[in-house]
């Protein structure tokens, strides 16, 4: 290290053009003329100190600062005035900074640390970064640039390279920005394209990350050159390093390490919250803060998970009995929570009433993003300084820091298809960024359907955190609302999430570590997979390591385009074993069905069987659910879950261990360490499930070289106290094994001999099951459904094709096929009739097939969904008489006899056009399809059809009538001041009819389109 210097050259570039318009806070002179833009010029002085060095060039001074060996800060005050809006809001004491040592190689300087080397170019200023082993990480193009506006950094953009972060961006995020402009700040647009929750801060395949220090806008261009700009005239940057194939989450554990490491939630924070308004709610007649018991006593009545419950959440509303709520939702097993629409002044006498969740309004981004950060961080404090309980607030608009305490969410957003859609991206893509805990309401404030909720809610049940809104809907949003099969499906869910507790609590935990969330791009795990970082992925992430969730966000059974990177991958339903990588077509998901994958090695922590972490006793069990395959590990991390204990070192850890083969028959091993730590509450002894995804009965099971029973049924193993039974038909064969009580702090091993892989001893050998999609079947009308069976990589020999179908309905399974040679496919019909008052619409149905292949009893399984038709109109019938397949709609339902009217049903008004009011007829809005059922037995559709006159004028769409994927008839533009459109459609023969209204000028203002007196004419 040389001693410090400082060299400045007589000659001043006084002529650099210091133009001080500062936009963020500490702000100086405003200049009405914005003037061109200025390239810092050549060094003109040079000083070190210590791992400090400062720059000059001209009148404008770069300062070079040194934080850790992989992570150092640019600033450039173009006066030479450094100034720092941000204080110490964001970045957190480093410590003491890294050796470092300069020299001057003549064309530049070399400022250096063990890592890494940046190198600062003398004619001009300009900078480039290098690892120690001299590769190139990043280089500028040109100088540090400024205007009256914005300060600018341009660096050059590898021939690969690929960019995230930006915090959240609606939409984007999960997939690269490369070629891409990215906003930074505050804009409170919720939907596609919005960036609520953004981070000035951004990652870079080639092993670097940025972060803006400010509080002002950034703009970030990835187009070549990568231009980073802020709406302010200073500069300030800090870099950080990482490398390989975690280079990733090594720069998001740097910067993390600057600006915070996420805060660990309170258990209950894993747990899907509620939120509505009682007192003085508008849209449900006057109630009382105490009424939300009821509300809570309707998740135990539905045996439904849910954590904490917000009790005032709308504008004005208020709340009364609080510490009688609060003490009530507790007997409940939930946690109270408030909406901070007041301000936080009465957080601690709240908090001492047992107030533990604080959800901040938007409007605490008020001036700016240090006032956000401020709220969050003073509301989790608040909760914090008043009770024993941990911090937990949420936040709808954020900025760096606040990872630290809250879970961000992306704003008032409406249920739909398409919310679901560009949430998908969303959510994975700001753990790019460092923030852990991310989401969005299920099935949004305003709108939506029991079909967008149901699909909504099951692959959000797999984001660490999950709330249900209710104050702005039209009804209630609760997830038992909506009747069966909803609330089945939705119960169905919750408690997956539920069990898997353990799993995500312990990814939670590494977050307080890494930095990393939990919820990931498969950018992330898979940083040299092409596909990983592009539209091939964006509809898909992964929760922690080993689970791949494809949602579905349309209004199918069927999901295609499902990419699995490379390795073998297990559907979670059904045990099919896919080796990728791998895109899925076609692949069959009915309305209960989530498509979800597991990655083989795969050791999953899970509580079984509870509704609440409260449920959990010293007698529970802990339950592993494994995939062998090779070498594989998992650190189960507990505590408490409540209290601030850990923070102290309060835990415990708990490894389990897998040794099997990579393929193909072998033993499997599974090593269960000793539970190291200790906490309040902590199982000194606890019975073990597991669940062994082998494909192939072991020939036995010892624990610690005693043999266990092998059970002959599964009522045999559900009454055992100890011992192991091989069920078949569970997801392509799983080994069962239950312990009784063993002690916490002393490890086991589990050993299955003669077993395999998941797969089966002979990869392969399972078949496979699919169904033809559109399967019809009527109403208590005797039908068919058509399976396909396609043999493994052997023979399936002795087939019975099976259908497990809902109560009431008859099944009568197919005739034995005798054989189906490896690699083909034979299409098995099975006799099924409906009940009779089977409910019109999707009905979903499993088949199992029952065989034998590679010498083993195997049993494959397929869930998939059949349509359920009404029985056709044999009379004439209005269209709004009738069942409705499908009814979506651009603005709340669409309405039977009715105009459309707002996010509720049978809020519209009579319809009219052109001064003719319509008894019968269909009220809807564009974008609209409404589809009905004929059965061939209709000749033709009437109606007139327009803009209803309650618009005045405005509005423009189209109608269309569609039968069986033909396009029959389409209106003329219709505008709000049009004459109603007569309509006579031929239909001979028509099955499926559908009835649509497309917006043609984009705005969807207005488009309030009626189908009048729409009458079918049936023999």
């Amino acid at each position: 290290m040389r001693s410090p210097k400082w060299f400045r050259g007589t000659a001043v570039a006084a002529l650099l053009g210091l133009f001080a318009v500062l936009a963020g806070p500490g702000g100086g002179q405003t200049v009405q003329a914005e003037p061109a833009d200025t390239t810092v010029g050549d060094i003109t002085g040079f000083e070190a100190d210590g791992a400090v060095y400062r720059l000059a060039a001209g009148a404008a001074e770069a300062r070079v600062s040194f934080v850790t060996a992989e992570t150092f800060r640019i600033e450039l005050a173009p006066d030479g005035r450094f100034t720092d809006p941000t204080g110490t809001d964001i970045v957190l004491p480093q410590g003491t900074p890294p050796a470092t040592k300069w020299r001057d190689r003549g064309d530049r300087y070399e400022l250096s640390t063990s890592q890494v080397t940046l190198r600062a170019y003398k004619k001009p200023l300009r900078f480039a970064l290098h690892r120690a082993d001299g590769s190139q990480v990043w280089a500028e193009t040109k100088g540090l640039t400024w205007n009256g506006e914005r300060t600018t950094q341009s660096l050059a953009r590898g021939a690969d390279e690929q960019y995230y972060g930006a915090g959240m961006q609606n939409g984007r995020g999960n997939t690269s920005h490369r070629g891409r402009a990215v906003e930074v700040g505050v804009d409170y647009n919720w939907e596609d394209g919005g960036h609520p929750n953004s981070v000035p801060f951004y990652l870079s395949s080639s092993g670097y990350g940025v972060y803006r220090n400010t509080y002002a806008p950034n703009t970030y261009s990835f187009a070549d050159p990568v231009t980073a700009s802020a709406k302010e005239q200073r500069f300030d940057a800090y870099y950080f390093t990482g490398e390989g194939a975690d280079g990733a989450k090594d720069v998001i554990g740097s910067y993390t390490r600057l600006t915070g490491k996420p805060f660990l939630p309170p258990i209950y924070g894993l747990e899907i919250g509620d939120a509505d308004c009682y007192l003085h709610n508008a849209n449900r007649g006057e109630r009382h803060t105490l009424d939300a018991l009821k509300v809570a006593d309707g998740y135990l009545e539905h045996d439904m998970p849910n954590g904490w419950m917000l009790v005032n959440d709308g504008y004005g509303c208020g709340y009364e009995n609080l510490a009688e709520t609060a003490d009530g939702l507790q007997d409940r097993k939930m946690q109270l929570g408030l909406w901070t629409e007041d301000g936080i002044d009465k957080l601690a006498d709240q908090v001492k009433a047992g107030q533990r969740v604080a959800k901040l309004d938007v409007a605490w981004v008020g001036e700016g993003y240090k006032f956000a950060l401020d709220g969050c961080k003073d509301a989790y404090k608040g909760i914090e300084d008043h009770s024993d309980a941990r911090g937990f607030t949420w936040a709808p608009e954020s900025w760096s820091g606040a990872q630290r305490c809250g879970v961000q969410w992306s704003g008032d957003q409406s249920g739909s298809w398409e919310n679901i859609r560009f949430q998908i991206p969303t959510y994975a893509g700001a753990t790019m960024s460092g923030l852990a805990y991310t989401t969005g309401d299920v099935d949004g404030i305003f709108g939506g359907s029991p079909k967008t909720y149901t699909r909504d809610l099951q692959w959000k049940a797999f984001l660490p955190a999950l709330m249900t809104m209710d104050g702005w809907a039209a009804s209630d949003k609760q997830p038992f609302r909506y009747g069966e099969p909803y609330t089945s499906i939705n119960r169905k869910y919750l408690k997956l999430k539920e069990s898997l507790l353990p799993y995500m609590y312990s990814y939670a935990h590494e977050a307080t570590r890494t930095g990393v969330g939990p919820v990931r791009p498969l950018a992330l795990e898979y940083p040299g997979d092409p596909k990983a970082g592009t539209d091939a992925a964006k509809y898909e992430f992964l929760t922690g390591e080993d689970f791949l969730v494809a949602p579905v966000y349309q209004d199918s059974t069927v999901r295609d385009g499902i990419y699995l990177p490379k390795g073998t991958w297990i559907d979670y339903w059904s045990g099919r074993v896919h080796q990728g990588p791998v895109t899925l077509d076609g692949y069959s998901a009915p309305l209960d069905t989530l498509p979800l994958f597991v990655r083989a090695g795969a050791s999953v922590p899970m509580w079984p069987g509870i509704r609440s972490y409260q449920d959990r006793t010293a007698d529970s069990p802990l339950a592993w659910d494994v995939y062998p395959q090779g070498r594989s590990s998992f650190t189960l991390y507990e505590d408490d879950g409540v209290t601030r204990e850990h923070r102290a070192g309060k835990y415990a850890t708990q490894r389990a261990e897998v040794d099997a083969p990579r393929q193909g028959a072998g033993e499997v091993s599974v090593r269960i360490g000793a539970s190291e730590g200790e906490f309040g509450g902590k199982q000194r002894s606890r019975p073990y499930r597991f669940t062994v995804h082998t494909g192939d009965a072991p020939s036995r099971v010892e624990l610690d070289d005693r043999g266990l029973p092998r059970l002959a049924s599964k009522a045999a193993f559900d009454t055992a106290a100890e011992g192991w039974w091989y069920d078949r038909d569970d997801r392509g064969g799983v080994v069962q094994v239950k312990t009784a009580k063993l002690r916490t702090d002393r490890a086991f091993e589990l050993e299955l001999e003669d077993t395999s892989a998941v797969g089966g001893a002979v990869p392969g050998a399972q078949a496979a099951l699919a169904a033809p999609v559109e399967q019809e079947l009527g109403a208590g009308v005797a039908g068919k459904v058509s399976v396909d069976v396609t043999a493994g990589s052997r023979d399936a020999t002795g087939v019975q094709v099976g259908i497990e179908a809902p109560e009431g309905w008859q099944v009568t399974s197919a005739p034995v096929v005798d054989r189906i040679p490896a690699g083909t496919t034979r299409r098995v019909e099975v006799a099924v009739t409906p009940d009779k008052d089977a409910r019109p619409g999707e009905a979903s149905l499993t088949a199992t097939a029952r065989y034998r292949a590679a010498g083993q009893d195997r049993t494959s399984v397929q869930r998939f969904a059949v349509a359920v038709m009404p029985p056709p109109p044999t009379a004439d019938a209005w269209a709004s008489d009738l069942p409705w397949l499908k009814s979506t709609n651009g603005w709340g339902p669409p309405e039977r006899d009715r105009s459309n009217g707002e996010s509720g049903a049978e809020d519209g008004r009579a319809l009219t056009l052109a001064g003719t009011t319509y008894e019968k007829g269909i009220g809807a809005h564009a974008d609209s399809d409404i589809e009905v059922y004929l059965g061939g037995r209709c000749s033709k559709l009437t109606a007139d059809v327009g803009i209803d006159d309650e618009i005045n004028g405005y509005g423009e769409v189209a109608f269309s009538v569609e039968a069986d994927g033909k396009v029959l008839w389409t209106s003329p533009k219709v505008t709000g001041a049009s004459a109603a459109v007569p309509v006579d459609v031929d239909l001979a023969g028509a099955r499926h009819v559908h009835l649509r209204i497309t917006d043609t000028n984009g705005s969807k203002s207005g488009d309030h389109g009626d189908w009048a007196a729409a009458r079918l004419h049936c023999a």
